[in-house]
C-alpha cells in the first residue's frame, strides 16, 4: 500500500511545500488530509484496483471546523509566516499588508494558509483578518493603493509627525476611500482607517502597468535593498533571505517568483556560462549550491542576480555585491566555488501571472 501511497505524492504533490498530501496507512484506514481532491481519489481508485479494502479518514482541506472562513488578508504590514504553528517554529515566509491568503485549517489559534504563489505555512491570528467569502469579494472589489517607498507609516490623521497606525514596508497595499491634500485616506482590511502621503503611494493599477523589468530597472531595484540584513524566511524590507531578495526584486518590477532558491532554479533559460560570464545579462539570476554527483541529487541553496561589470547582488549576511573576478575588492571565492548555472526569466515566463484581480 505505501509504495501506491508515495507514487500518488510524486504525482499530485511533489513538492511539499506548495501542495499537502499527507497520508499514511494503519492497516487499512488512511488517515491524513491533503488540498488536493484528485489526489485523494486517485489514491482510492488504485487502491480499489489493487484490490484492498480501505477505510477512508483522509480529510479534504480546506476544512469544516473552519465555518466558511475560507480566506484571510494581511492586516500588518509584515506577516510572519511559520513551517509550524508555534512562534518558536522557522520562519518560512513573509507577505506583506493587503495579500489575500487562502486558509486551509485551524489549530490553536494559528492558520495554515497558502500564499498566492502557492507556498504553504502557519500564521498567527494576531496579524490578519478572517474573511468569508461574501465580505472577501467585497475586500478584493476595492480601489487599492500600494506603498511604494521603503519605510513609513500610516497615520491615525493628516500629520507626519503625529500618531501612527501602523508601519509600512514597500509593496503593502491598502483600500483607497479618498484623496485629501498631500493625504490619501485608505482602509485597512479590518476597517481601521488611515492616512498615508501621496509621494509615498500610488493607485495598484497604475503601479502595475507602470512595471517595465529591464536589465536597467532590475538593477536599480536591486540596489535599493543593499544594506538590507539577512533574515531566513525574509521577503520584505524588513529583512530578506537570498531567495527573499531576488523574490523582492523580481516583484518590485512586477513579476512573480517561487519562493525558495531551489524552486526558482527551475524556471527560466539556462545561460551558458562554460566560457566565461559574456553571456550574462543583468537581471540573470545565479544558483550556487552541489551538483547532482555519486547518486546524490543537485542541492541549490543560495541565489544572486547578475548586474554587469562581473558582479552580482546577493543576500549574505547582508544585502551586497560581490564579484566574480579574482582581482575585485569584493570577489567571493567562496561562492564562486559553489556556483551551479544562470538561468534568464523573460516576463512571459514568469511562473504566475501578475494580476490584480488574482493578486490583490
Amino acid at each position: 500500500m505505501q509504495p501506491t501511497i508515495d507514487a500518488i505524492t510524486r504525482q499530485y504533490a511533489p513538492d511539499a511545500r506548495t501542495a499537502l498530501f499527507q497520508v499514511t496507512a494503519n492497516g487499512n484506514i488512511l488517515k491524513g488530509e491533503t488540498n488536493i481532491p484528485a489526489a485523494k481519489e486517485a489514491l482510492l481508485q488504485q487502491l480499489s484496483a489493487d484490490g484492498f479494502n480501505i477505510i477512508d479518514s483522509i480529510e479534504i482541506l480546506p476544512n469544516q471546523e473552519l465555518e466558511g472562513f475560507h480566506q484571510v488578508v494581511v492586516n500588518i504590514s509584515v506577516a510572519n509566516l511559520r513551517t509550524q504553528p508555534r512562534h518558536p517554529a522557522e520562519l518560512a515566509t513573509q507577505a506583506t499588508l493587503g495579500t489575500p491568503l487562502k486558509v486551509l485549517q485551524y489549530k490553536g489559534g494559528w492558520l495554515q494558509v497558502q500564499t498566492p504563489d502557492q507556498y504553504i505555512s502557519w500564521v498567527d491570528g494576531g496579524g490578519i483578518k478572517l474573511m468569508k467569502e461574501k465580505e472577501f469579494g467585497e475586500w478584493q472589489e476595492k480601489t487599492k493603493m500600494i506603498y511604494t517607498k521603503p519605510y513609513g507609516f500610516a497615520y491615525s490623521k493628516m500629520d507626519a509627525d503625529g500618531a501612527t497606525i501602523s508601519d509600512m514596508v514597500y509593496g503593502d497595499v491598502l483600500a483607497y476611500e479618498d484623496r485629501i491634500g498631500d493625504y490619501y485616506k485608505i482602509n485597512f482590511p479590518d476597517g481601521r482607517v488611515g492616512f498615508i502621503l501621496r509621494s509615498e503611494s500610488q493607485f495598484l493599477t497604475d503601479w502595475v502597468a507602470q512595471r517595465n523589468p529591464t536589465q536597467e530597472n532590475f538593477v536599480e531595484t536591486a540596489k535599493r535593498l543593499t544594506g538590507l540584513p539577512y533574515l531566513w524566511g525574509g521577503t520584505s524590507f524588513k529583512g530578506v533571505d537570498c531567495s527573499g531578495f531576488t523574490k523582492t526584486v523580481f516583484f518590485m518590477n512586477g513579476l512573480v517568483l517561487p519562493r525558495d532558491a531551489s524552486q526558482q532554479a527551475q524556471v527560466g533559460e539556462l545561460i551558458s556560462t562554460q566560457n566565461g560570464w559574456d553571456n550574462l545579462q543583468p537581471g540573470d539570476l545565479l544558483f550556487f549550491g552541489s551538483p547532482a554527483r555519486d547518486g546524490r541529487k543537485e542541492r541549490v541553496v543560495h541565489v544572486g542576480m547578475w548586474i554587469g561589470n562581473k558582479e552580482f547582488i546577493h543576500s549574505s549576511k547582508w544585502v551586497r555585491i560581490s564579484s566574480v573576478d579574482p582581482a575585485a575588492v569584493n570577489f567571493e571565492e567562496s561562492e564562486l566555488k559553489r556556483f551551479l548555472y544562470a538561468k534568464r526569466i523573460k516576463p512571459q515566463e514568469s511562473l504566475y501571472d501578475f494580476r490584480v484581480s488574482s493578486y490583490y
